[in-house]
């Protein structure tokens, strides 16, 4: 058995990518990986990585067939969230609130009415839970 890190492991660049291809595909074999990948390396190096990504906690390997299939531990929405509250916990690690400030500043102009109800939602929802 793979001892496994916390899924909060940072991701290399290469990494990211190919985490990106296992979220479209949700289960893939190396080959299958390494199809999708933009300028992908060798079918060592991509099994070597895919390894890794195993040992750090992000993937789930199905030896059930001849052939080894990889899945995401998590689902993007998930993951998406843990590496959000990294950056958070990094930047702004006493304030959390000067770090959606910050989003939403940056995004203003790319909200609609939808994102800005669900943003009205969540607060009205963090008030709540702070009583």
């Amino acid at each position: 058995m793979v001892p496994r890190k916390t899924i909060s492991s940072p991701l290399a660049p290469r990494e990211k990518q190919i985490m990106d291809v296992l979220f479209q595909l949700g289960r893939a074999s190396v080959s299958e990986v390494r199809e999708k990948l933009a300028d992908p390396p060798s079918y060592s190096a991509v099994r070597t990585m895919i390894g890794q990504l195993e040992r750090k906690g992000h993937v789930r390997r199905d030896r059930s067939d001849v052939k080894h299939y990889y899945s995401p531990v998590e689902s993007k929405r998930s993951a998406a969230r843990t590496a959000l509250r990294s950056v958070v916990d990094t930047f702004f690690p006493r304030s959390p609130g000067d770090a959606l400030a910050a989003l939403i500043d940056d995004s203003a102009k790319k909200l609609n009415e939808e994102d800005l109800d669900r943003l009205e939602q969540a607060i009205k929802r963090a008030r709540k839970q702070g009583k």
